[in-house]
């Protein structure tokens, strides 16, 4: 599949109206203080890595976009989605169940980590969870939950708040400071990405 922005670089703007300080500041960190593990296991990281490999596959990029370490950060920081269900557990205990869970169910079909499944076997296992069938393990949240609600929101939300994911897409960034004035369908600012024809 062609690029949809080829040649687009979102960074290019990096010393034009289009970014103020604060926005550099914020990009800088994204880009070069990506966090050490301090919440999860070695086991736990290894997992979450091969889910997000598998989930948002990122092989034809030379630098992956780092997502593990920033759920990792968000978890250790006591951090999560500023809310949690009654009855629910913490997000901590949350993810550590779920991944747990995940796990168990590779061992209980395939006699394997998930880690070392491949690829169609990794597919049947979530296409699973996501229609909620499963075994024990979810204690507090259920597969489908935990997959949708946890997994993939927070590795989609990581992944799309970093530049080269903005470059991707064509989006240019936060509106602030520069804004935008051509507001209507199908037109674009001139600092915009331009899409492929």
């Amino acid at each position: 599949m062609p690029e949809r922005y080829p040649g687009y670089d979102v960074l290019g703007k990096w010393n034009s109206p289009s970014f103020d300080a604060v926005t550099r500041e914020v990009l800088a960190r994204r880009l070069g203080a990506v966090p050490k593990r301090r919440f999860f296991t070695r086991g736990e990281w290894e997992l979450l890595e091969a889910l997000g490999a598998h989930l948002i596959p990122q092989s034809k990029r030379a630098d992956p976009i780092p997502i593990t370490p920033w759920i990792d950060a968000m978890l250790a920081d006591g951090g999560g989605e500023g809310f949690h269900r009654v009855g629910e557990p913490r997000d901590a205990e949350v993810w550590r169940t779920g991944l747990a869970a995940i796990d168990g169910e590779a061992r209980r079909r395939h006699q394997a980590r998930f880690i070392d499944l491949g690829p169609p076997m990794r597919e049947a296992l979530l296409r699973d969870l996501r229609a909620g069938a499963a075994g024990d393990g979810w204690s507090g949240v259920g597969p489908r939950r935990f997959l949708i609600d946890f997994l993939l929101k927070a590795m989609a939300a990581i992944y799309y708040s970093h530049p080269a994911a903005w470059s991707e897409i064509g989006f240019g960034g936060p509106a602030s400071p520069r804004g935008y004035v051509r507001l209507q369908l199908g037109r674009r600012d001139p600092w915009e990405a331009g899409e492929a024809k």
